[in-house]
């Protein structure tokens, strides 16, 4: 139960009861997360559930990552003031694709059970969704807060964001599950829904294990790609080093107790040193950056992300290794940056530049259509803050 959080005493004493209950059986728990590809990337955020799994999977429990490709066709309400986006079937398995192998990097391949739950959800018929829906009333739903917020503001709430919770309640039914993983806002879908179904199938109900939601690189707002304050798991080390460099001082002690492999002693320490000012939040922070990176990139990666961070950001100074894109022509900027792979098309890297952020030898670009044709020394691109190209002339 180390890192839980359930803003309840008598709730956490509850949970904590029942799992001990269930542990003295002396046998493997059935244990998972969801997780819906709404997007392509896995973030830090994510891997918080993740490594709760991972402690259950040296414990020695069965762990299920499961991949919400049929949840993510509706989209999860509970953290949203606002009606979700649907999603089609084409955009959900694109995302799906690489979901896995990402989670790889905190789960352990071999102990892992991957499944989808389209394999169940969408057999339903639409008198057993009916029969789902009998088990619970409107005013349970309207006392989320989410949705009471809605109703105040005078703002739709849609019947179909209320099925969410069926779906992922019925996920726990399908996978007959004695405990779930999830964060603080999954509340309602895991206590209320999942194990009122589990009942209703005559199941025991699962038990909640509930982890503290990561905030984003502001500091403030849970980390989400839809609000731009993310950290992808699949990032490069020197991205990944920076955006932790970016968060808040007043975010560093939730990120060290939540996203790396520090002890609570451990962070005691740092706390402790960041009070008395024996410890310098700037080194405190690089600290931070080494762990995370190292994490999913290895020690080596983690050396080089802070190196390249001191020469471009602490000495104002371009990388001593860049990687070379050969022009060939003279081709526009916008062509240049999408075939260099420092944006994912041509009209992301038009945003970019026109955002302000594209310089070509240290000089602003402002027209997308400006031809490149580097001088023999090459030239170089920076794109972001953290990404520089070097470019030179083919041939």
């Amino acid at each position: 139960m180390q890192g839980t959080e359930y803003g309840d005493e008598t709730l956490a004493r509850n949970m904590a009861a029942e799992l001990r209950a269930r542990l003295a059986e002396g046998r493997s728990l059935r244990v998972y997360c969801g997780y819906d590809p709404r997007t392509a990337d896995l973030h830090i955020g994510h891997t918080i559930t993740m490594r709760k799994l991972r402690q259950f999977q040296e414990l020695g429990h069965e762990v299920i990552f499961l991949i919400g490709n049929y949840t993510s066709l509706l989209g999860d309400p509970s953290d949203q003031d606002k009606l979700r986006p649907v999603l089609t079937a084409e955009q959900v398995a694109e995302n799906a694709r690489t979901y896995a192998e990402q989670a790889f990097k905190i789960l352990d391949r071999s102990k892992t059970q991957v499944r989808f739950n389209a394999e169940w959800l969408s057999e339903l018929s639409f008198i057993e969704v009916i029969k789902l829906a009998e088990n619970f009333t409107v005013q349970q739903f309207m006392t989320r807060e989410n949705f009471a917020n809605r109703l105040e503001k005078g703002d739709a709430i849609y019947l179909h964001e209320m099925f969410y919770s069926l779906m992922q309640g019925y996920d726990a039914v399908a996978l007959h599950t004695d405990v779930q993983v999830g964060g603080t806002d999954q509340l309602f879908n895991i206590l209320t829904a999942g194990r009122k179904l589990q009942e209703a199938r005559g199941q025991r109900p699962q038990i909640g294990i509930f982890v503290s939601l990561l905030p984003g690189t502001d500091g403030v707002v849970k980390m989400s790609k839809s609000v731009g304050n993310h950290i992808p798991i699949m990032s490069e080390p020197e991205d990944m080093y920076g955006k932790v460099m970016s968060i808040p001082d007043s975010a560093m002690l939730i990120y060290y107790r939540l996203a790396t492999r520090y002890t609570p002693e451990q962070i005691a320490k740092i706390e402790q040193g960041l009070r008395d000012n024996t410890l310098h939040p700037r080194d405190v922070k690089m600290q931070l950056a080494r762990e995370i990176v190292s994490i999913f990139h290895g020690e080596a990666a983690a050396q080089r992300a802070e190196e390249h961070f001191r020469t471009v950001f602490q000495q104002r100074e371009l990388p001593a290794e860049m990687e070379s894109y050969a022009v060939t022509g003279t081709p526009t900027i916008a062509d240049v940056i999408a075939a260099a792979k420092l944006a994912s098309s041509k009209n992301e890297a038009r945003r970019l530049i026109a955002g302000g952020g594209v310089s070509l030898d240290n000089r602003k670009v402002s027209d997308p259509f400006e031809a490149v044709n580097p001088a023999e020394g090459g030239a170089v691109l920076q794109v972001g803050k953290r990404r520089f190209v070097r470019l030179v002339k083919a041939g």
